[in-house]
C-alpha cells in the first residue's frame, strides 16, 4: 500500500513539473508578428508594383548619367562657404 501512496505522489509531482513547461500564452504566440505585418500593408502603395514591366519615363539616359555624375562629385570636396558680412556688429567701441 505504502507504494501505492508513493508511485501516486511521484507521479503527480512530476505532472506538476512537466506542466511548468507548458506554454501559457496560447493566444498570444498564434497573433505573434501580426501587428508588423499590418504595419507593412499599410505603408505598401502599390503591392504589385514589381509585376509592372513599362519602362520608367521622363529622364533621358544622358542627362540621368550627368546628373549622377555631378551628384556623386558633390562628395569628392566640401561645398565652399561664405563669409558673412554685417554692418556694425563687432565693432562697438572701436573708432
Amino acid at each position: 500500500m505504502r507504494q501505492a501512496y508513493t508511485k501516486m505522489i511521484a507521479g503527480a509531482a512530476c505532472m506538476a513539473v512537466l506542466a511548468g513547461c507548458a506554454s501559457s500564452t496560447p493566444y498570444l504566440d498564434s497573433k505573434f508578428g501580426q501587428a508588423v505585418n499590418a504595419a507593412k500593408a499599410q505603408q505598401t502603395i502599390n503591392p504589385e508594383a514589381s509585376r509592372n514591366t513599362d519602362p520608367v519615363a521622363g529622364v533621358s539616359g544622358a542627362v540621368a548619367k550627368e546628373s549622377m555624375g555631378r551628384y556623386l562629385d558633390s562628395f569628392k570636396a566640401p561645398p565652399p562657404t561664405f563669409t558673412v558680412v554685417t554692418p556694425g556688429v563687432g565693432t562697438a567701441g572701436e573708432r
